[in-house]
């Protein structure tokens, strides 16, 4: 019987080896400790539930989207977790207990964090709360339901209206509701949909990024002209 047990356990194992996609919302889930199997994933919602803690998730070092919003996390795990979270570009936080700025510091440890969100927590009531997580956390291009202005991360620069801040040319919301029947390539399409909208609003609304963009132009210009004398 033990070993009966024992091949069936290698079996869930294995097949949780290949998962690259888990949609478990909603489902009264406490832990995820199941998903330390899961070393190829990809995408991972396990929103509305109550789960505390997600030190588990720390083997799956691809995952591209992990949403965790509506749960009942207060501390994050810390600096090491977040460092091996490579390819991390979506981390779904509000509606959860976190309060405590240290959060912040652990998650500025994630190399690739794109958008991020952590409204209707204890820590977006803070008084300076988007001013320090967008000056901490270097990657980050969206915070909430805004892409950061350079106004924000640039200190007293005073800006146009369509630079500002919360201009309504910032605004993206960026929290896909779950779908019924989930496929990884759709939530793939979605992750890179999200951070072109991204990239296409800080094109046309970021001072810095346009003058970085005009730059590279001239150089490039610059540059076959300069190959151009010399063919």
């Amino acid at each position: 019987g033990f070993h009966g047990m024992k091949s069936i356990n290698q079996i869930h194992v294995k097949k949780l080896k290949n998962l690259v996609i888990v949609q478990l919302n909603g489902l009264y889930l406490k832990n995820v400790r199941h998903l330390q199997y899961c070393v190829l994933l990809k995408i991972c919602i396990l929103s509305n539930n109550y789960i505390t803690n997600i030190d588990a998730l720390e083997c799956c070092t691809h995952l591209v989207k992990l949403d965790l919003h509506g749960n009942q996390i207060q501390h994050l795990p810390g600096p090491v977790f977040w460092e091996g979270m490579k390819e991390l570009n979506l981390l779904y936080l509000h509606d959860n207990g976190i309060g405590k700025l240290d959060n912040v510091h652990s998650l500025s440890f994630c190399p690739n964090l794109i958008g991020l969100t952590l409204f209707d927590t204890p820590l977006s009531l803070r008084i300076v709360y988007r001013h320090i997580v967008v000056n901490s956390i270097l990657s980050l291009k969206a915070l909430d339901y805004y892409v950061i202005s350079d106004e924000e991360i640039v200190e007293d620069w005073k800006l146009p209206e369509k630079y500002k801040a919360f201009s309504p040319s910032f605004f993206l919301d960026f929290c896909p509701a779950p779908r019924k029947e989930p496929t990884f390539e759709e939530d793939i399409r979605v992750v890179k949909y999200i951070i072109s909208k991204i990239n296409h609003i800080l094109a046309h609304h970021s001072p810095v990024v346009i003058v970085q963009r005009w730059i590279r132009g001239y150089l490039t210009r610059k540059r076959f002209w300069y190959v151009h004398i010399f063919i």
